[in-house]
């Protein structure tokens, strides 16, 4: 029994040293991505005390007086928290409800077209914008929302007064959704048209003898082989609900509209960086983290007892 249990390690441990060795190329590409989530993600996490410290960078963390969750209360009890927390929620479940949504149904009408160079024509067109620099992106829309540009002159055409669309607290969450929609709603679709390309035509067929016209065949065949993919993709997105990336923020707003367009991670920016108010700064993103960590468990527990479908 002895010489069983142990054979058996060596066993594996010998499988996949040849397996390594076989297809070492492919993972020595693995080694940049794997020394990036080392060095970025996890090597960092230990900075992550500073947030329940008065951190001062000439003293370091040692020589910084300890505080507790002095910084956690004064954010949760502050006059910004629910501002900034109602702004990344209501963002992210902007772009879910449009962008997320948009790219299924996109996908599913890219795959119903039947001559490949317009369905080729149309990939390429929508794919396109994902590769802009959200720099440019952002410098665009500045531009063609300003009063005398493009839409101002649209809105002029249906007798609306023309002003500056990003000054309006009302026009931001349009304005960065629409744009979002546009810039990856196309690249969004990769993932889904890949899976349609492997269902069986056989379905279809069987589908069409029994009187299913096209929408039926979308519901009945197209539908359930894309829903496992878009049960995944789903439980990711959701699990980044307090997540927005503050650089289209940051380019995009200005005082006058942080009422609607001030996030969590843009007010860390300004509070923790710009103000260098680093433990503050690192207690809300490490309560944002947490929040986000516990959404992510949630969801995927949901997600496995409706559907059957999780992560892990």
């Amino acid at each position: 029994m002895t010489s069983l249990t142990t054979a058996k390690p060596a066993t594996r441990a010998g499988t996949l040293w040849k397996s390594m060795v076989k297809h070492r190329y492919i993972y020595f590409m693995l080694i940049p991505v794997v020394a990036y989530y080392l060095i970025f993600h996890y090597a960092t996490m230990y900075y992550s005390v500073i947030a329940f410290m008065d951190y001062k960078p000439m003293k370091g963390i040692e020589g910084s007086k300890f505080v507790g969750f002095k910084h956690f209360t004064d954010f949760l009890t502050g006059v910004y928290a629910w501002r900034v927390i109602r702004n990344t929620l209501l963002l992210n479940l902007y772009q879910i409800l449009f962008s997320f949504t948009g790219s299924i149904i996109f996908a599913l009408m890219i795959n119903q077209m039947m001559e490949n160079k317009y369905k080729n024509l149309i990939q390429t067109v929508t794919y396109m914008p994902h590769f802009i620099s959200v720099v440019v992106v952002c410098g665009l829309l500045t531009e063609f929302c300003e009063s005398t540009s493009i839409f101002g002159d649209i809105l002029a055409l249906f007798g609306v007064e023309r002003s500056n669309l990003l000054a309006s607290p009302n026009n931001f969450r349009t304005i960065f959704v629409a744009s979002d929609m546009w810039q990856h709603m196309g690249w969004g679709t990769i993932i889904y048209l890949a899976t349609l390309s492997g269902v069986d035509p056989s379905l279809h067929e069987a589908a069409t003898i029994d009187g299913a016209g096209r929408i039926q065949r979308i519901i009945h065949v197209n539908i359930p082989a894309i829903l496992p993919v878009i049960v995944i993709q789903l439980i990711m997105r959701v699990g980044n609900m307090m997540v927005m990336g503050y650089e289209k923020i940051i380019l995009l707003y200005s005082p006058a509209i942080y009422e609607t367009s001030d996030v969590i991670s843009s007010y860390v920016y300004r509070r923790g960086l710009m103000e260098r108010d680093y433990s503050y700064g690192a207690a809300v993103g490490l309560f944002n983290s947490i929040i986000n960590l516990t959404i992510l468990i949630g969801a995927n527990a949901f997600s496995r007892r409706v559907t059957e479908t999780s992560l892990w």
